[in-house]
Order: structure tokens, then sequence, then C-alpha cells
């Protein structure tokens, strides 16, 4: 799970208040137990990412569908998928310095391995954008794998489906980045 946090580390961040829930997608860094992150302060979520409160947290690795054709057995088509579900307390981080530094590492860790990029925490940039935002940690409480990968299969319908999975991820981000731009 630790490993599906660190490289997918794009995470869905959500929050209740008054019964209604705020979703805000964030990436976030995992050092010793704790989840570190910053966002605009003018985002409706940043208040609940204050203050010890409940937040629920989905990290995504790969997925697809998979059709019974790849395999070597009869199946019915499926959908397999990687998640990562955690619950945690969030609490502000107020020194200005420590926020700065979080995106520094944040940094570090999303430019690995080249680090063609080096933020640099004295930038007369971060001064102005450290205003802008609110940074917070996230202390762990529970932690849920859900890892759908076609497990029950024989060896060759399980091997199948995880190329599957591969080749399927590699596909399918070109076409949807071409109707983009």
């Amino acid at each position: 799970m630790l490993e599906v946090i660190k490289t997918y580390p794009l995470a869905t961040v959500i929050s209740i208040k008054d019964n209604q829930p705020f979703i805000t997608h964030l990436p976030l860094i995992y050092q010793e137990g704790k989840l570190i992150g910053h966002l605009d302060k003018n985002n409706p979520q940043a208040q609940l990412l204050k203050n010890g409160n409940l937040v629920t947290l989905i990290f995504s690795g790969p997925q697809c569908y998979i059709s019974p054709s790849i395999y070597t057995t009869p199946q019915l088509p499926t959908w397999n998928y990687i998640k990562v579900h955690l619950t945690g307390i969030a609490t502000e981080i107020t020194n200005p310095e420590t926020v700065k530094q979080s995106m520094v590492s944040m940094t570090e860790i999303l430019e690995a391995p080249e680090h063609n990029y080096v933020l640099d925490k004295q930038d007369k940039k971060m001064e102005q954008f450290i205003n802008y935002v609110v940074g917070f940690e996230i202390e762990i409480q529970s932690w849920e794998g859900k890892f759908k990968l076609s497990q029950d299969k024989k060896t060759e319908d399980f091997d199948n489906a995880h190329l599957e999975l591969i080749t399927q991820n590699k596909k399918s981000i070109e076409p949807f980045l071409n109707r983009l731009l």
C-alpha cells in the first residue's frame, strides 16, 4: 500500500462538514506515518484540514476493464484496479518555513530520479505564494488496500490480466491527452 501512495501520490481527499462532503484532489507525500500537503487557502476544504478533523483519502493506482477474451479459460468480464483507502487526522502546519520546506521536499520527491527542476526555498515566488496556501499534515489512523487483480485466476490467466492492466493504462492516456491538446 505504501508503494501505491509513493507511486501515485495524487489523493482524493474527502472531508465532511454539516453532512456536506468536500472533495479535493491533491498530491500528498508520505513521511513517517503522516501525509504532508498544501492547498489554496480559498479552497473550502482548507478549513477542514485544520484542528484535528478526520479525513478520508483515496489513492488510485492503475485500473482497467478486463475482457474475457484475454483468458485461456471461460470467464466473465471484470474490472481490475488498485486503490488504497486511508483515514487520518488533519492538522494545519502554521510555520511558513515548514510549509515552504514541505513544498521543496514534495518537489524533490516528485522530480526523482532525474531532478530536472529544483525548487529553491528562498525563491521570491515562494515568498509570494506562501501567503495563498495552507499547509497541513495528516496522521494516518487506518489503512485499507483494495487490490482487485484477478488473483483468483490460474497463473496464465492472472499473468494475462496483469499484462492487460499494464497495456491498457499505457494506451488509455495517449488518446485522452491528444483530445485535450
